[in-house]
């Protein structure tokens, strides 16, 4: 017979065997000790220990030390497992268990071995301290494993044998010892890390360090990351004892976090090893630049603890993370204060009278314990009022607040103060509400609330728009610098198909706005990603010397609430300007999901390039250009519905080209022409935008280009609005004049934003555009007079509606002035949506309200795009006058 049938049969034998065993029998367990009761052996016998199993006893022979050991088995074949457990607690500061044993196996760790397993019966966990182990003569040999604070566990050590006659295995344990652990500092050691190091602290991860370069106080701060990419946590933590009297933690932090909190984040955590309980005084944050803040958390004199402060980053390359972490300090003081925060998120709204307007009132708990807060709000115009639902809430959660006008409220805008009562302190937050007019001409949708002196205020400049279902957002700059940019990219979105509208800004991009990092931020475009259900505006962030120094993108799940912003592109020392964003929203596309990026760099002469993301924004591809590296600036990208990647652009305002990408942006085609540009320079050295197009696609594909151009009036004394389509984006249509009015007018007109309905295509495409305009195209900077035109057609573009005046007339005096002129911005923009127009545009007023400007951006609301009988023309075309031409021009941000 076999020596492995042999062993079934003996094997089997003993599972027959167990089931003799009588039911019901249950071993009486020791009292827990307070430590390890004759962990060497030296009664004499197993006193301290539970035994089972076939062969358990104590032996003089070859002991680890002293007179006696445990021998589990014999040297004669057993069956089964031999075993003694022992249950005892860990001590109060924790520490470390370790014993020895001396295996004789003389067999193969399938059938024979030696193990100890540690169960930890607080905790609901167990461990093998010794894994199943057979050697034919192991010598003795240690095994240590640590043990937490005032656990209890229970120790088994085991010998196993299968009886084999052959091989007869048992093993040897003595010396069973349980050390504490030396107690923590009381208190905190080198929390200033002004040890020049990070003595007293236990170090992880990628890279941690100290660095000089502007701590919180004194010479040195711990600097966990770098500002290059690492990859995961890197990490301190110090254990420590709350001294008599300690009742608070606290530390300062300041992240560098130009991701979001999904990637890279600063967090600490705080194990009370005591209590066995943990918890998280800093949650996962990511701001680009936070500043430094202070955390607090309440402690328990006695206690022994586990601070972790940690920075993680995920290894990308295009925004490392880092975080400083400086005067970590335990106060003897009374304990902290209850206090919460409040929030309005949207912070305003605007509605025409007769409207309600929503906004989301949160509170967070900043020290102490949550308590009740009751809400209130006051500053409201006559025929307004106010609801809260809930009324009040316990600090942390939120309330929806809705505030109702009458048709008599007077128009306006109001900075509502909404008050939080709390049962030990009390706080304020303020919802701007603008009220527009009944039937009162455009809808002023938001304003410039910044109040810093080294930029324009009132302001508001250049808009964009993007319509998807029922939603409408918006962007524009907001408090114009003359040099360029802006204090902060503002947000209008209507969810209603622009009945009513929220407004607020993009957090997280310059200074003045949410921790930003960045001086300034210009150019604003806005798109939807469908397939990622996911709102989009790009930024062109600027440094304090005016410089377009990369392209940010800000998301958002509904156009209302926004994270704050990746660097797309850039941030990389070289100059950027006019950047534009867009993405497939077709299903059936090859490449649905993907966004694209166009951006010039200036610092190149204004090469223009690309950049692709597939994850709804969140990432970005390294750029490209196309295979002729064009020079030039403002391209629009739009993208056909077979996935083709058409971007017209200026070739620095001597004609208008594109180019495409049919693989998804992997790559890019050479550039081809659609048109030269001839344009006449708008009256009072107004900034018109020259050059730049306005570019939209409608459901077939059909790409439309619109820019202003003087090609059409003899002598080039003002400028109409004209196009060319494309159904591929190399094979362009000759240049249409938009009939506005007759070439005759002695009206100069400007800055044209087009807009295709998306359900609509070929001759029955509905189109609007916005524009501005002068009616006397030979006025001067007192005389001028800048008014905001609409005209639309419903047959793709060969016939249109009679022109109409929006807006206006405004003087030049009433907007930002800029290096490059008088502003409204480079572009506007149109969405038609359901065959209704929707656009924003900037209007100068008066000011009355102490500041230099009233520069806010208004709405004309829907506007059916009817079209009309007055046909397009393409004739006769004469050549402008020459002029001279900059290569490239200078930057326009």
């Amino acid at each position: 017979m076999s020596r492995h049938l042999i062993r079934r049969r003996i094997l089997a034998a003993v599972a027959a065997a167990a089931l003799l065993i009588p039911v019901g029998v249950v071993m009486a367990s020791p009292a827990l000790a307070a430590g390890i009761t004759n962990g060497g052996f030296e009664t004499g016998n197993l006193s301290g220990w539970t035994s089972t199993g076939a062969s358990t006893s104590v032996t003089t022979s070859g002991p680890h030390s002293g007179t006696y050991a445990a021998q589990l088995g014999t040297s004669t074949p057993t069956n089964g497992d031999s075993s003694v457990s022992q249950a005892f607690t860990a001590p109060a500061t924790g520490g470390t268990l370790s014993f020895w044993y001396n295996v004789t196996c003389p067999d193969s760790v399938t059938y024979d071995w030696a193990t100890a397993t540690l169960a930890d019966t607080t905790a609901g966990t167990s461990s093998t301290p010794l894994a199943k182990t057979c050697v034919a003569s192991s010598g003795w040999q240690q095994v240590s494993v640590n043990v937490t604070a005032n656990h209890a566990y229970t120790l088994t050590l085991t010998s196993h044998d299968d009886n084999y006659s052959g091989d007869p295995t048992f093993t040897k344990y003595d010396d069973v010892t349980l050390t504490a652990a030396a107690p923590p500092p009381s208190g905190i050691t080198n929390g200033g890390f002004e040890t020049g190091s990070l003595s007293g602290w236990a170090a992880t991860g990628a890279s941690t360090s100290v660095t000089t370069s502007g701590p919180h106080s004194g010479t040195y701060a711990a600097q966990l990351g770098t500002s290059t990419a690492t990859n995961g946590d890197s990490s301190v933590s110090q254990t420590f004892a709350v001294p008599t009297g300690g009742t608070q933690l606290s530390f300062w932090y300041n992240v560098t976090c130009p991701d979001t909190v999904t990637y890279d984040w600063a967090t600490a955590t705080l194990a009370d090893t005591t209590a066995g309980t943990s918890s998280t005084p800093l949650a996962k944050t990511c701001v680009a630049s936070s500043g430094w803040k202070q955390v607090t958390a309440a402690v328990t004199a006695g206690h022994t603890y586990t601070l972790t402060l940690t920075s993680h980053d995920d290894n990308y390359s295009g925004d490392p993370t880092f975080t400083k972490y400086d005067d970590v300090a335990l106060n003897n003081g009374p304990p902290p204060t209850n206090d919460f925060s409040i929030t309005a998120s949207p912070s305003s709204g605007t509605v025409t009278a007769g409207g309600s307007a929503t906004s989301t009132i949160s509170t967070a708990v900043t020290s102490g314990v949550a308590q009740t807060v009751a809400l209130s709000a006051s500053g409201l115009p006559a025929g307004a009022a106010t609801n809260f639902n809930p009324a009040s809430v316990t600090a942390g959660a939120s309330s929806a607040l809705t505030v109702t006008t009458s048709t008599t409220t007077p128009a306006g805008t109001y900075p509502i103060t909404v008050t939080g009562t709390g049962t030990s302190v009390t706080h304020t937050t303020t919802f701007g509400l603008t009220i527009n007019p009944v039937g009162g001409g455009p809808i002023r949708v938001s304003t410039d609330p910044y109040t810093n002196s080294t930029s324009q205020h009132a302001t508001e400049v250049e808009p964009d728009t993007f319509a998807y279902g029922n939603t409408i957002v918006t962007s524009s700059q907001v408090g114009r610098f003359n040099d360029g940019g802006s204090s902060d990219i503002g947000w209008n979105t209507s969810t209603d198909g622009g009945t009513t509208w929220q407004h607020g800004f993009l957090p997280g991009i310059t200074t003045f706005q949410g921790g930003g990092s960045f001086a300034r931020v210009s150019d604003p475009s806005v798109a939807y990603d469908a397939r990622h259900s996911t709102w989009l505006v790009s930024g062109l962030v600027i440094d304090t010397a005016a410089n377009g120094v990369g392209v940010t993108i800000s998301r958002s799940a509904d156009g209302i609430t926004w994270q704050n912003p990746v660097v797309a592109i850039g941030n990389d020392g070289q100059g950027y300007d006019k950047e534009w964003v867009v993405c497939d929203n077709t299903a059936t596309s090859p490449h649905y999901g993907n966004c694209y990026i166009e951006v010039d760099i200036t610092s190149s002469g204004n090469t223009v390039i690309m950049s692709t993301s597939t994850d709804g924004g969140a990432t970005w591809s390294t750029p490209a250009s196309p295979a002729d590296t064009p020079s030039g600036l403002g391209g629009q990208p739009l993208v056909q519905p077979n996935g083709t990647v058409v971007v017209p652009f200026s070739t620095n305002g001597t004609s208008i080209r594109s180019f495409t990408s049919t693989n998804g942006g992997s790559s890019w085609n050479a550039s081809t022409l659609v048109a030269s540009v001839s344009t006449h320079a708008a009256a009072g050295g107004l900034r018109d935008g020259s050059g730049l197009p306005s570019a939209e696609i409608d459901s077939s594909g059909t790409i439309y280009v619109a820019w202003q151009d003087c090609r059409f009036r003899s002598g080039c004394p003002a400028n109409d609005i004209v196009y060319a389509t494309s159904a591929n984006g190399t094979t362009w249509s000759g240049v249409s004049r938009i009939p506005i009015d007759a070439v005759t007018s002695g009206a100069d007109h400007f800055i044209p934003g087009i807009g295709v309905d998306h359900a609509t295509s070929g001759a029955t495409a509905k189109i609007g555009v916005y524009y501005y305009f002068y009616p006397n195209a030979s006025c001067t900077a007192s005389t001028c007079q800048l008014e905001v035109g609409f005209i639309s057609s419903a047959n793709g573009g060969a016939t249109w509606s009679t022109a109409q005046t929006v807006a206006g007339p405004m003087s030049l005096s009433q907007i930002a002035g800029t290096t490059q002129g008088t502003m409204v911005g480079d572009y506007i923009s149109t969405s038609v949506l359901a065959g209704k127009a929707y656009a924003i545009f900037a209007i100068g007023k008066a000011p009355t309200n102490g500041q230099a400007f009233d520069e806010g951006m208004y709405t004309a609301g829907a506007i059916t795009t009817t079209g009309g009988t007055v046909r397009s023309a393409n004739g006769p075309i004469y050549r402008a006058p020459a002029r001279p031409v900059t290569v490239p021009p200078i930057t326009r941000h």
